[in-house]
Parts: C-alpha cells; sequence; structure tokens
C-alpha cells in the first residue's frame, strides 16, 4: 500500500492499521501455529486484571514510542482510544514516554501519536 494515496474516506491512520490487518493475516496463513500462540498470549497480557485494559493499552503506547514502533504506536493509540482513555491520558502516557526516550520518544508522541488519536478519534 502506498501511504501516500489513500481513499478519500480512509485517514492514514486507518491506512495503517489496515496494512497492518492484512500483513497478520498473510503471515496468520503461512505461520498459523506461532500466530495462534501469539494471538492467545497477547490476548492474555492485555486482559482485564488488577491493571484495568486501558492501563495496559497505555503502558504499551508508552513502550511502542520508546521502541520507535510506527505500527505499534497507532494500532495502542486506537486501544487507548476503544478502552475510552482522554487526549490527556495518552498525552501523559506520551510524556513518560519521552522522559525514557527523549527528543526522539517526543517527536512520534507530538507527531504520529497526536494525528493518530485526532484521526481515529473522529470516527
Amino acid at each position: 500500500m502506498n501511504h501516500h494515496e489513500t481513499n478519500h474516506d480512509v485517514n492514514l491512520s486507518q491506512a495503517y492499521l489496515q496494512e497492518y490487518k492484512h500483513g497478520i493475516g498473510v503471515f496468520s496463513e503461512k505461520m498459523p501455529e506461532v500466530a495462534h500462540a501469539f494471538s492467545e498470549f497477547s490476548e492474555a497480557c492485555f486482559k482485564e486484571g488488577e491493571l484495568s485494559k486501558k492501563s495496559k493499552q497505555l503502558i504499551a503506547l508508552g513502550i511502542s514510542i520508546v521502541a520507535q514502533d510506527e505500527y505499534c504506536m497507532i494500532y495502542h493509540t486506537k486501544g487507548c482510544i476503544d478502552q475510552g482513555a482522554t487526549e490527556q491520558e495518552v498525552m501523559e502516557a506520551c510524556s513518560v514516554a519521552a522522559a525514557f526516550g527523549g527528543g526522539a520518544a517526543l517527536s512520534q508522541a507530538a507527531t504520529i501519536v497526536q494525528d493518530t488519536f485526532n484521526d481515529l478519534k473522529e470516527h
């Protein structure tokens, strides 16, 4: 998918999410046992526990920012929104990531995360 040629009904964040979903689908076809095991593990990690699902998404967002993983930044920004996180909560998670990752993390928070939040919060 060319990121510069998106359908006018699909914003860039949604295009990235679709590309990720497609990639995971292809990987799952080629490596079904690995994909299934990873999916079960991931679901167990993100289920409600002593920490809420929202808290876990905010943690994952911060980690993805420090790891400079653009797909995960978008995916977990969506996860934060889906779990009812406010823009302020997302920005505070980004601030913690910036405390660890410095300017590189702050630049991701100021661009990718804010753009994604705005793109996906509108829908």
